[in-house]
């Protein structure tokens, strides 16, 4: 497990209690009481640093290297190899950056897609970091009109820093392939539902994160830019990420606040690295409530729910 750096008096404690359990294993000396007293100190510790996370520390949380990624969730939410992954968006090539296909849930037909990172140097550069190139958001959107075809819900995961700003991404269109996603997935008939599991920044969480319904983990971020991003055009640095952090209010609370989401998913303490498995059941939970609440409206109806949802969130003068 690595910690972060707020999180160092919770490792210390871990250390405290592994040393202590040795000695009981080593010595056959009862230790029981001692151990238990550190479990109760590490519990409270985690109580206290978690429940006054920072805007930053909530980001550095959202990107701490043992938290589940796209397929991580999809493994933990869906029936036992039921999951299809579907590659290509039929014009230029696969994005791996951009993963999807058809699973099913306690028994219900869904297409998933979402943003993977990688774990390896290896598959950070191939995944480039869970930044899609255009071909990612067209194959996205393939999938999503595959989904509407069959009328089956679309579930969408979003864990990206942004689209990938590559040279070669702008030359095949980039913003073109976020915008003509979010203008069909407006009109897309068949129930949207998106998570934001991770990182939430910019138009690259934006190109599939259109939907009847929007939810964020708890330890997630969802925002127009990273806060290093605004740091360096504000201030010429990264200097004062915290405070952009701060100024951008991209924490679930502020977005649930603001009425951009729905809801926010609550995960173990400390964050979903933690107990991935109870944080799949949360996620899991929520889908399957949303599938059965939107399963009796039409499509159109469900066009004109999510249209009005997202019409609703801006001010506009006639």
């Amino acid at each position: 497990m690595e910690y972060l750096s707020f999180e160092l008096p919770i490792k210390e404690l871990m250390d405290q209690y592994q040393t202590c359990s040795l000695v009981g294993e080593e010595s056959g000396v009862d230790v029981k009481l001692a151990c238990s007293q550190i479990e109760d100190k590490i519990i409270e510790k985690k109580k206290e640093i978690y429940g006054n996370l920072s805007p930053w520390q909530r980001v550095q949380l959202s990107r701490h290297p043992d938290r589940p990624y796209a397929l991580d969730f999809i493994k933990g939410i869906t029936d036992k190899d039921s999951f299809l992954e579907l590659h290509g968006d039929r014009n230029f090539a696969d994005d791996p950056a951009m993963v999807g296909g058809l699973a099913k849930i306690d028994g219900k037909s869904v297409m998933i897609i979402g943003t993977q990172k990688g774990r390896t140097t290896k598959e950070r550069q191939l995944r480039r970091f869970g930044m899609s190139n255009p071909e990612g958001y067209r194959k996205a959107l393939r999938l999503m009109k595959l989904a509407e075809k069959f009328g089956i819900p679309v579930i969408s995961l979003i864990d990206t820093p942004g689209a990938y700003p590559g040279l070669e991404a702008e030359e095949r269109g980039q913003g073109e392939a976020i915008a003509r996603n979010i203008f069909e997935m407006t009109m897309l008939k068949t129930p949207i539902f998106v998570y934001v599991i991770g990182e939430g920044a910019s138009g690259g969480a934006l190109g599939i994160g259109v939907g009847n319904k929007v939810y964020m983990l708890e330890n997630t971020w969802y925002t127009v830019i990273a806060p290093e991003s605004c740091s360096s055009i504000l201030w010429r640095n990264w200097d004062h990420k915290e405070d952009a952090a701060n100024a951008l209010k991209l924490t679930p609370q502020d977005a649930l606040k603001e009425k951009f989401i729905d809801g926010i998913i609550e995960e173990p303490l400390g964050g979903a690295h933690y107990e991935p498995q109870v944080a799949y059941e949360h996620l899991k939970t929520s889908i399957l409530q949303n599938i059965k609440a939107f399963s009796k409206f039409t499509g159109k109806e469900l066009e004109t729910q999510r249209q009005d949802k997202f019409i609703a969130m801006g001010q506009f003068k006639g």
